[in-house]
């Protein structure tokens, strides 16, 4: 058995069951033997970057570990992009890399480049493999580091010469020890036991819930907290759909760019806890006033996020959902917050039927999103990508059961259309819909050949105002002295685009015929795209 059979075979052990990649002349050796294995499918990107986008789509939804797959030099430096937006947003990922000769490393040969060094600042951890003997090792502790503590990213580089040298014995390790890398798991006794109390004694408590819920899949330990003990929950972008929008607990996104009522929210409680958030500045803008006004609990897996960018008068770190648990199994108090609830409730419900404003021959995407909100499935994967887009998304789409992804750290354009790909392979029977504006999705639209190729039935919504809406909107508020450089001149025809992938799509422009439009286009057999027509002067205020 040679190194890259013994990768393959390592990955089989992992139970991984698909890869999404880009070959090259570096990475041959395994691609040979990769092809051998039709257990393990493939996914062909039309750019390296969206092979990471892909495998974090899939592993947002499988559960499990994404895995991702590219040649040296501009394939891994394509890559590094999917790499830091998964790190940002604490994906579990394994990206492979093949590597020049491992005697001709640091000579600057044809396609050489460091990439364990590129992505020190953004990866969970790296290997340059010198010896084939260590690949069922290396690759059992990758996926045990992406996966445990606060998932991320994990790159293993293979120089070619070691994909073909032989092993003296392939053994796959049962266990994983690796010195000094121990995450918690368990809270302290006594942090839970003064998180109770604080519960039990405020007046007007707020649960804010990140990204983290997810990642430790713990969001019925998450519900069951906040409804046997009435406290209302807001959410950083991350954390969007751990609960329902109709939910009566449910307050909204916080944040620059959050909801009213949310904000009201965090504006007003006397104890702020924080589950599997970072307290990113998007979702706190201040928080230093936060943290003057009232006592905050902080639950997380990773102890460098808790006082980080606040600080915590009850710190607990550990894994989410045990935490959640071993609070559940205490006898709470619940506090009495009725009236808390009430206020909320109200603000909640004006902002929930508030009415959008309209223009002749054009959709406002708040719209668009709320009518297509109550059409999908109760189980809907929704990928939404960065810009205007993600923030009507994300304060106006109506949440039910299923899962809203995004890239909420780096914040990538051209995420949401090879995430849906990713989401799509994970879960072929649940409906996917992708949301983009005009930039973004000419940033990835090249993968359309991977829908076709995969006969994926993926919907996209295209918001289409012919310019960068959130920088043209940012340009246009002082101190700038006006939009610049944002003008998408030259886009194409995005319908006859489509159609020259084989793919159907339709208009969006008059809003007395919109419900009829989104039945059609959801009901359209395999994937289409529908182009909404939008001013490009609207703004996220509006």
């Amino acid at each position: 058995m040679n190194g890259a059979q013994a990768l393959i075979e390592s990955l089989l052990r992992e139970q991984v069951d698909h890869i999404f990649g880009y070959a090259g002349a570096t990475i041959c050796p395994v691609v040979d033997v990769l092809k051998e294995h039709p257990e393990i499918g493939y996914t062909l990107v039309r750019t390296e970057q969206n092979a990471g986008h892909m495998a974090s789509g899939y592993a947002r939804i499988s559960g499990k570990v994404g895995v991702c797959m590219v040649t040296s030099g501009p394939g891994a430096t394509n890559l590094i992009t999917g790499i830091a937006t998964a790190y940002m947003d604490s994906i579990p990922m394994v990206a492979i890399t093949g590597q020049v000769p491992s005697n001709l490393l640091g000579r600057d040969i044809f396609q050489e480049v460091d990439i364990t060094g590129a992505v020190a600042p953004f990866s969970k951890h790296s290997y340059l493999v010198k010896n084939a003997n260590d690949i069922p090792r290396i690759v059992k502790e990758a996926f045990h580091i992406a996966a445990t503590g606060r998932p991320g990213p994990v790159l293993i580089d293979i120089p070619i010469d070691i994909q073909n040298q032989e092993l003296k014995k392939f053994q796959y390790p049962e266990e994983v020890n690796i010195r000094g890398y121990k995450p918690s798991v368990k809270g302290n006794d006594l942090q839970i036991k003064r998180v109770a109390e604080a519960i039990s004694k405020a007046k007007q408590p707020v649960i804010c819930a990140g990204g983290g819920v997810w990642l430790a899949h713990a969001q019925k330990e998450l519900l069951e907290l906040a409804q046997r003990n009435q406290i209302p929950v807001v959410k950083t972008m991350m954390g969007l759909s751990v609960i329902a929008t109709d939910h009566p607990l449910n307050m909204g996104m916080i944040g620059a760019h959050g909801n009213h009522c949310a904000n009201k929210a965090l504006a007003k409680a006397d104890l702020l806890i924080m589950v599997g958030t970072r307290a990113a500045d998007r979702a706190v803008v201040d928080p230093a006033e936060i943290q003057r006004r009232m006592a905050t609990i902080h639950i997380d897996v990773d102890p460098a996020e808790i006082g980080k960018n606040m600080q915590a008068a009850i710190p607990l770190v550990g894994d989410v959902k045990v935490i959640l648990q071993q609070l559940l199994d205490r006898d709470i108090t619940p506090p009495d917050s009725a009236q808390w609830l009430a206020k909320l409730r109200d603000y909640r419900t004006a902002e929930l039927n508030r009415t959008f404003p309209r223009r002749e021959g054009y959709v406002f995407p708040g719209t668009v999103l709320r009518k297509l909100g109550q059409k999908l499935d109760d189980d809907a994967i929704v990928c939404v990508d960065v810009g205007q887009n993600q923030i009507f998304t994300c304060k106006y789409l109506p949440q039910k059961h299923g899962r809203l992804l995004t890239s909420g750290g780096l914040g990538t354009m051209g995420y949401a259309l090879p995430a849906g790909v990713g989401a799509k392979v994970a879960a072929p029977d649940r409906q996917t819909v992708v949301v983009c504006g005009d930039g973004s999705f000419q940033m990835a639209m090249n993968e359309l050949s991977a829908i076709v190729c995969g006969h994926m039935d993926v919907k996209i919504v295209l918001f289409q105002n012919q310019v960068l809406g959130l920088v043209n909107q940012i340009q246009n508020t002082a101190p700038y002295h006006g939009a610049f450089g944002v003008a998408l001149d030259g886009s194409p025809d995005f319908a006859a685009l489509a159609g020259a992938y084989g793919i159907p799509s339709m208009c969006a422009d008059d809003e007395d015929k919109l419900d009829g439009v989104l039945e059609q286009f959801l009901s359209t057999r395999g994937s289409c795209v529908l182009i909404c027509k939008v001013h490009p002067d609207v703004g996220t205020n509006d």
